[in-house]
């Protein structure tokens, strides 16, 4: 596609193009900067920007005129970003923004009817302790976990602060597993497998889900070291020692 040819009568008119910036102050437009053609006898002149915040914009004013005519007139003008502009970030919905643990006291999340984490309650979710009671139409839940639902919470679990590559698990003694602790309340369901709820009021991960491969310190069979074996020196008390004669 051949370049629009730049048009020399509408190329000249920059005083024209900077008088027609009448938004701010003449003083917030600087330079000159660059004039290009936007196709036959239409052409766009650009000046810096000199408002504060406003780094790297430029003011643009389109010019044109009409075939064998010298009278060059004003199309619109308008403030754009240039290649080096200070801009604010990409606007994403509140959805998209939304974090684990945002939700403060009195805020309220809804929750979308078609929710791919979700599915009604009186069908099959693929998981034995939920299908054994689906059938209580009226005394169940609307809706539950989906498989995919359940797939990505544990894959969350698995890799946030409560599964086995948390700095507390990795700290501490290889044997000292949840799954073989006593304070580990596994979960119903599927996720009985890989999760359980630690109940151990000194943890710190007490109240909360963690892996059956995750670890701490407070392990119920992290018992006290016993004394050292070695065998330590008789100690008398010559105060009770009772003197006997030959």
């Amino acid at each position: 596609m051949r370049s629009a040819k730049l048009d020399q009568v509408c190329a000249s008119a920059v005083d024209l193009a900077r008088e027609a910036i009448t938004e701010v102050d003449s003083a917030e437009v600087g330079a000159h900067l660059d004039v290009v053609a936007e196709g036959e006898r239409l052409v766009t002149h650009y000046f810096a920007c000199e408002m504060p915040g406003y780094r790297g914009w430029r003011w643009a004013v389109t010019v044109t005129r009409v075939s064998r005519s010298k009278h060059v007139t004003v199309c619109e003008t308008v403030l754009l970003p240039g290649p080096d502009a200070l801009l604010a970030p990409g606007w994403v919905p509140w959805q998209d923004r939304l974090q684990p643990g945002d939700l403060g006291v009195g805020d309220l999340l809804l929750t979308p009817a078609d929710d791919d984490r979700l599915v009604p309650g009186y069908t099959l979710a693929d998981d034995p302790a939920v299908d054994e009671v689906a059938w209580e139409l009226g005394l169940g839940r609307p809706r539950v976990m989906s498989k995919e639902g359940r797939e990505e919470t544990a894959q969350r679990w698995y890799d946030g602060d409560h599964g086995p590559d948390a700095a507390i698990s990795s700290a501490a003694p290889s044997a000292a597993r949840c799954v073989t602790c006593g304070f580990y309340l596994p979960l119903a369901g599927a996720m009985r497998q890989a999760f359980g709820v630690c109940g151990n009021m000194f943890a710190p991960d007490d109240g909360r889900a963690v892996s059956s491969d995750h670890g701490c310190g407070a392990h119920s069979e992290a018992l006290a070291e016993s004394a050292s074996a070695e065998e330590l020196p008789t100690v008398y008390d010559d105060g009770e020692v009772e003197s006997v004669d030959d």
